[in-house]
């Protein structure tokens, strides 16, 4: 890896990628083939449980903000949002739901994968993005689709019993209603088989980001970014399994190697905001350029976790498969409160030995960037950890300066610096 030119130090080159690419490939091209030959599809938010679908015969799903964002890594993701704003759409909607809306409008031209086959149902969630009802909102008004809506309690400490027992019952309803509307019969043992296979390559991705615990780290979190599309796209799948664990015996086998993205590592970055899917080459080589590694990111870093933890928690319960699911629906970092957040975040720092905090306050999450602020105050004051804000917004690169952004990252290495200096004398 330290071999490598300039243009491509801090990302991973490895089989894992190749591979990747043809899990992905393979699960757009099953969606569509599936849809065509007579499958009932849903659309779901990334946080909708669908290990329930595979208790279907021929139920398949698609995720419009994994879309989105692929769409976004290729370069598509500015056209995409162009086509939703000439429909009327506004520029501060989030640029998942205009590069979804684009797309959708335009019937999937330009999209890397075709687009989306038509939904049946569309189930969104209020739990991990306060905007995606309305955006499914959207689709049920245009194309006359029934909208199945999860309403999960916001978490500001461990998950209560009669939390668990609402969302429960609304697992339960949702079921039904794909049994009335698809006319399949549904089976609780496929959904066991398909949780068993969530958690081991939950398992699996974590034993890969925790590769970034080693010294210099075994891999940059654009590498987590990159990695985690599966858990979204082909969550439930033994393939899946499978790819995580090549992924990280792999990561594993290059850092016993002495092989790493930035081989020089003096600083030891966390990104506190979703991927900047259209910056991740530009941004990963850049960074690197400076002996830096984003080495986490809270976006990545919570999979397979609960609520205030970046630990490994995600275990499943053959006996009742509902209530594990209803279990780990607070997981990822949105639903958290101020004081859950914080207490992962201050997890991460010790764990992943941790210099500095990027906080990217994102102009299309508000729910992932209402917080930061006073994160950001929190961490200086409490962590003693310096830290930084830029401006970024995950899939529309009109919404981000390359330079302003990175006279503060330097500016935060030079802080890192003072502070190493200080502690010497």
């Amino acid at each position: 890896m330290a071999d490598e030119k300039d243009e491509t130090r801090g990302l991973m080159k490895t089989e894992s990628g190749r591979r990747l690419t043809k899990v992905l490939t393979d699960d757009y091209l099953n969606l569509h083939q599936k849809a065509a030959g007579g499958a009932f599809v849903v659309w779901v938010a990334i946080i909708v449980p669908v290990e329930l679908f595979y208790g279907f015969d021929n139920v398949v799903f698609a995720v419009p903000e994994s879309h989105a964002a692929l769409s976004a890594a290729k370069g598509v993701g500015m056209l995409q949002c162009e086509k939703a704003e000439q429909y009327g759409y506004s520029m501060d909607i989030c640029s998942y739901a205009r590069i979804d809306i684009g797309t959708a409008m335009s019937g999937g031209k330009d999209s890397p994968t075709f687009g989306l086959p038509r939904p049946h149902l569309l189930v969104s969630n209020n739990n991990n993005c306060s905007l995606l009802v309305k955006w499914f909102d959207v689709y049920h008004r245009e194309w006359n689709v029934p909208h199945f809506i999860l309403d999960v309690p916001f978490c500001y400490e461990m998950q209560k019993e009669k939390d668990l027992k609402y969302i429960v019952a609304q697992f339960r309803n949702l079921v039904q209603t794909i049994e009335k509307m698809s006319g399949q019969k549904f089976n609780i043992d496929r959904v066991k088989e398909a949780l068993r296979n969530s958690s081991a390559a939950a398992k699996q991705y974590k034993r890969f980001i925790d590769c970034a615990v080693n010294r210099p780290s075994g891999i940059t979190a654009f590498d987590s970014f990159v990695q985690m599309a599966p858990l979204l796209t082909s969550r439930g799948r033994p393939e899946v399994v499978n790819h995580f664990k090549l992924l990280a015996d792999e990561t594993e086998e290059k850092i016993n190697k002495g092989e790493f993205p930035v081989p020089k590592e003096r600083y030891r970055l966390l990104w506190d905001s979703i991927a900047p899917w259209h910056q991740l080459r530009k941004m990963s080589t850049r960074v690197a350029g400076l002996d830096a590694n984003i080495i986490a990111a809270s976006y990545t870093s919570c999979v397979g976790s609960i609520e205030g933890s970046y630990e490994f928690l995600q275990e499943y319960r053959d006996e009742d498969p509902f209530e594990s699911l209803a279990r780990i629906q607070n997981f990822s970092v949105c639903p958290y409160g101020i004081k859950l957040r914080f207490n992962a975040m201050s997890w991460a720092a010790q764990h992943y030995g941790i210099d500095g905090f990027v906080f990217a306050s994102n102009r299309s999450c508000k729910v992932y960037s209402v917080m930061q602020m006073d994160l950001q105050k929190w961490i200086t004051e409490k962590l003693g950890i310096p830290s930084i804000m830029i401006d970024v917004d995950h899939a529309d690169v009109r919404k981000y300066n390359e330079e302003n952004a990175f006279l503060r990252i330097e500016a935060l290495l030079e802080s890192i610096d003072t502070g190493r200096v200080r502690a010497k004398t």
